[in-house]
């Protein structure tokens, strides 16, 4: 009985208390509940590009891919910035954390303008790098032609959302958000089918309603952002403040977080070259499972946003054994909720595929890739809670970035080249070399965090 008592209390510290719990959930259901409203957004689209066919849902899901390079690189951005605000949140130091805001408002800018004209320049050049498929990629460039204004207006809006996020203001980017929806959904059904006296414009209708809802969040987000938050106190004046003395230290620290999303969006762009060259059915039917896969996993990325922030808060705070113990303890969680996302997927898989008007050939795929998906999901669950939340809130970024880059562009993309152009795999197996890498992470960063290297010092 003692025995059993020792064990208990050696393991108590690591379930953590109530008060630890509830400032989890505080952070990670608005934020989860935020990204479960932009995941119905794309499923929205998806099934009603579904309507009109393979062509019009592989355009739009290619389209995305390199917009989505962009959107991972201002999730780069913003979250290496919120290392350090949410560090220097804990310490109270506002005029550092405006510094910091300030980088990263520039940097966004710069990397916004370069997407920007890219897509003006050659729009139909962009969707050839995903498909050589002619109608696919008319299809595409009409669709980036609405595009070209998304890129600042989302950059900036997401980067204050995730800055607002650090410092714990997570309600109303979740108002945002709702009301987008809303919007989104409204748009694209009036401009995709030509409803209320609208054109009938397809594809274009959908990159046109993105771009409407787009334009509200920016409005919404950074007007209250640099107008009305008292929080953080950011006003438009701050982005011309001098802060020379701390770009080092954010380039140490977010450079790595920017460059590690960077690649994983370009891994994640090469994956998506792999699967337009299998053919249509295989993206039609990967554009289906990546919804649901996002849809099964909102609530793993609100506890990686919310380790992050909580890691961050505490470590400012001075209290590095606290931190440790929080570590595993965000681990365990990972684990339990990839099993249940697991299921998830496996329980609702029939039931989604059978919404979409596609094919027997790409209804036989998309089965195979929720199977896929299913298993992967655990895997990935734990170790985006580590590498997304606890091991880059302790500031450990570089490490991140070598366990990123390495895994996917030396197992998952030379793997699934050759399971699906070469070896001619079942899609099952296709899909799962090209997210090998999630099984790697997920060990190798357990023994990162035992090692206790992952705590870095700003």
């Amino acid at each position: 009985m003692e025995g059993k008592q020792s064990v208990l209390q050696k393991i108590k510290p690591y379930l953590g208390d109530k008060a630890f719990y509830k400032q989890v959930a505080a952070i990670a259901l608005p934020i989860s509940l935020q990204s479960l409203i932009t995941i119905g957004v794309n499923m929205m689209d998806t099934i009603m590009l579904g309507r009109l066919g393979e062509t019009a849902l592989s355009a739009s899901s290619l389209a995305n891919q390199f917009i989505n390079i962009f959107h991972i690189c201002c999730m780069g951005m913003g979250m290496g910035a919120s290392v350090l605000t949410s560090r220097f949140w804990g310490m109270q130091d506002k005029h550092s954390l405006r510094k910091a805001i300030t980088i990263m408002l520039r940097l966004c800018f710069a990397i916004g303008m370069l997407f920007t004209l890219a897509t003006i320049l050659t729009p139909q050049g962009l969707m050839r790098i995903y498909t050589v498929e002619e109608p696919i990629i008319q299809a595409g460039a009409g669709y980036f032609r609405w595009s070209i204004p998304c890129y600042l207006l989302l950059g900036f809006s997401l980067t204050c959302t995730i800055v607002l996020r650090s410092v714990g203001q997570v309600t109303l980017p979740l108002i945002s958000s709702i009301a987008a929806f809303f919007i989104n959904i409204f748009f694209n059904y009036m401009f995709i089918f030509g409803k209320f006296g609208a054109p009938a414009m397809g594809v274009e209708g959908a990159a046109l309603g993105t771009l409407i809802s787009r334009l509200f969040e920016f409005i919404f987000i950074c007007g209250y952002f640099f107008l009305a938050d008292k929080k953080i106190g950011y006003r438009v004046k701050h982005l011309f403040m001098k802060c020379g003395d701390l770009v080092k230290d954010y380039l140490r620290i977010s450079i790595p977080v920017l460059v590690s999303d960077a690649f994983l969006a370009f891994g994640n762009s090469a994956v998506a070259m792999v699967m337009g060259r299998i053919g249509a059915s295989f993206v039609s039917a990967n554009a289906i499972t990546m919804v649901t896969q996002q849809l099964s996993t909102v609530f793993i990325q609100g506890i990686g946003n919310a380790s992050s922030i909580v890691t961050g808060h505490t470590l400012g705070r001075g209290e590095v054994e606290k931190a440790q113990r929080q570590g595993f303890t965000f681990w365990g969680l990972g684990t339990v909720i990839g099993i249940l996302a697991g299921g998830f997927i496996l329980a609702i898989s029939d039931l989604v595929i059978g919404a979409y008007n596609i094919n027997a050939e790409t209804q036989a795929i998309a089965q195979q890739l929720m199977a896929a998906v299913g298993v992967i999901v655990v895997f990935q669950s734990m170790n985006s809670i580590l590498t997304k939340g606890v091991l880059r809130g302790g500031g450990d970024t570089k490490f991140l970035m070598l366990a990123d880059v390495l895994f996917l562009w030396v197992a998952s993309i030379p793997l699934g080249y050759l399971a699906g152009l070469v070896w001619h795999l079942p899609a099952f197996w296709v899909y799962t070399l090209l997210k090998i890498d999630q099984f790697i992470k997920a060990v190798w960063c357990i023994f990162r965090l035992s090692s206790r290297k992952w705590i870095k010092r700003i």
